[in-house]
C-alpha cells in the first residue's frame, strides 16, 4: 500500500471507528487469554491428562514458541494478503485449535495445538496495529491502538484467574471451548464491522532488513527490548521477590494490583499518545525506574510493595502502545513487517528475562533484581531520549 493511498484512507475517515477498533480489541483479548490462560487451569490440565503441572506450564511455552517463529516469516509471506480475509484465517485458526486441544486426551497433541495456537496469535498481533492506524485518522492513530490492544491488557489482568475460575466451574476442556465459540463470534463481528485493505504489490513490499534499518526502528526495538527484560526479571520471578516482604503467600492479589494499574496506564496513554508520544516514553521508563529503586530500598514493607505495584503497572501498562504508534510513525507502508519484528524482539525478551531472573535468584538472590533491573531502565532510558526520540523529532 503505497502512501497515496494511506493518505486517502485517513482523510476519509473523520472519527475513530469505535465498533471496529473493539473487534480488533476483542482479538487482542482473545489471542492473548489464549496465551495465558493456561497458567490458571495447571492444575485441571495436570489431571486431565494424566501429567505433571510442570509439563501442563508447557502449554504457554509451546504457544510462546509457535509465536516467536512465525511472527515474521508468515507476515512477509502474507504481505500481499487482503487484511481482513488474513485476519479472519487467524481468528478461524484460533477456534480451531482451541477446539482440538479442549477435545485432545493426548499431551503430545495438545502441545502441537497450542504451537499453532502459537502461529496464528504471531499473526494476529502483527496485524492489531497496523489495522488499527489504516483505519483511523491520522491524527488520531495512537489512540487507536491503545484501543485495538486494550483487549491485550485487560487478559493481562484476568487471565489467570479467569482461567482458575473457569476450570472450576465448566473445565480446563470447557474454558478452551468457550475460546473457540469467541472466536467464531468474533468472526460474525469482523465481517460486519471491520473494513478491508489491500495487501502491498510485489513493488511496494520491503525487504525485511530494509524495513529493520528505517530510521528510528532499531532505537524502538531496542527500547522495547530492554524494558521488557526489566519488566519480566520482576514479573516473572515476583513470588520469590515477595517472600522478603511476606506477601507471597497474596501473589494472585499483588499481580490484581497490577494489572488494574496497567488498564490506568493505558487509559491515560491512549488519551495523550498522539500529542506528548515522546514524554510519555520517558515517563513509562523513568515511573518503571522509581518503582524498581523504591522495591530496591523499601521492597521488605508490604505498604511501599503495594503502591508499587499500582505506579508499576501504570507504567507498562501504555508501553506497548507507545512503542507500537512510535514503530508505526517510523514503518509507514511497512507497518506490519515491522509490527512482526516487534512482537518477535518483545516474546524474545520475555524469554531472556526468564533466563536473567533465573540466574540472578540462583546466584545473587531475588534483592538483587530491583538493582540489576534499574540498571536495564537507565540504558532504555538513554536510548529513549537520544535515539528513539531523536528520531521522532528528526520525523517531525
Amino acid at each position: 500500500m503505497n502512501k497515496t493511498i494511506v493518505f486517502a484512507q485517513h482523510q476519509e475517515v473523520k472519527r475513530l471507528p469505535i465498533a471496529a477498533l473493539l473487534a480488533l480489541a476483542m482479538a487482542a483479548f482473545i489471542t492473548l487469554l489464549t496465551e495465558i490462560m493456561p497458567a490458571g487451569l495447571l492444575s485441571f490440565i495436570a489431571a486431565g491428562l494424566d501429567i505433571s503441572e510442570s509439563l501442563a506450564g508447557q502449554f504457554i511455552t509451546a504457544y510462546a514458541i509457535g509465536a516467536l517463529v512465525a511472527a515474521i516469516p508468515v507476515t512477509a509471506l502474507t504481505q500481499g494478503m487482503q487484511r481482513r480475509p488474513l485476519l479472519l484465517t487467524a481468528i478461524f485458526g484460533f477456534a480451531v485449535i482451541n477446539l482440538i486441544t479442549a477435545l485432545s486426551d493426548n499431551y503430545h497433541v495438545s502441545l502441537v495445538a497450542r504451537f499453532f495456537a502459537g502461529v496464528f496469535g504471531g499473526i494476529v498481533w502483527s496485524l492489531l496495529a497496523g489495522y488499527a492506524v489504516r483505519m483511523s485518522p491520522s491524527h488520531l492513530s495512537g489512540r487507536a491502538i491503545a484501543i485495538s490492544s486494550a483487549g491485550g491488557t485487560i487478559a493481562l489482568v484476568l487471565g489467570v484467574p479467569l482461567g482458575s475460575l473457569l476450570g472450576r466451574f465448566i473445565g480446563w476442556q470447557g474454558a478452551f471451548v468457550l475460546m473457540s465459540v469467541l472466536a467464531l463470534l468474533l468472526i460474525v463481528w469482523v465481517i460486519a464491522i471491520v473494513p478491508d485493505f489491500p495487501g502491498q504489490t510485489k513493488e511496494q513490499r520491503q525487504p525485511l532488513v530494509g524495513v529493520l534499518m528505517k530510521a528510528g526502528i532499531p532505537a524502538v526495538l531496542f527500547v522495547v527490548f530492554t524494558f521488557v527484560i526489566a519488566h519480566n526479571i520482576l514479573y516473572i520471578y515476583i513470588e520469590p521477590f515477595l517472600e522478603s516482604s511476606g506477601l507471597s503467600k497474596y501473589v494472585d492479589i499483588i499481580l490484581l494490583i497490577f494489572g488494574l494499574g496497567a488498564i490506568v496506564g493505558l487509559w491515560f496513554v491512549g488519551t495523550l499518545v498522539d500529542q506528548r508520544l515522546q514524554c510519555l516514553a520517558v515517563a513509562s521508563i523513568v515511573i518503571f525506574a522509581f518503582t524498581a529503586l523504591l522495591l530496591g530500598l523499601w521492597g521488605n514493607i508490604p505498604q511501599v510493595v503495594y503502591l508499587s505495584m499500582v505506579v508499576w503497572g501504570i507504567a507498562f501498562g501504555g508501553f506497548a502502545t507507545i512503542t507500537q504508534a512510535a514503530l508505526a510513525r517510523f514503518a509507514g507502508d511497512s507497518v506490519d513487517v515491522a509490527q512482526s519484528i516487534y512482537t518477535t524482539i518483545w516474546n524474545t525478551a520475555v524469554a531472556a528475562g526468564g533466563i536473567l531472573g533465573g540466574i540472578l535468584l540462583d546466584r545473587a538472590g531475588a534483592n538483587s533484581f530491583a538493582w540489576f533491573v534499574t540498571a536495564l531502565l537507565i540504558i532504555s532510558l538513554l536510548s529513549t531520549i537520544f535515539a528513539m526520540n531523536k528520531a521522532l523529532r528528526r520525523q517531525r
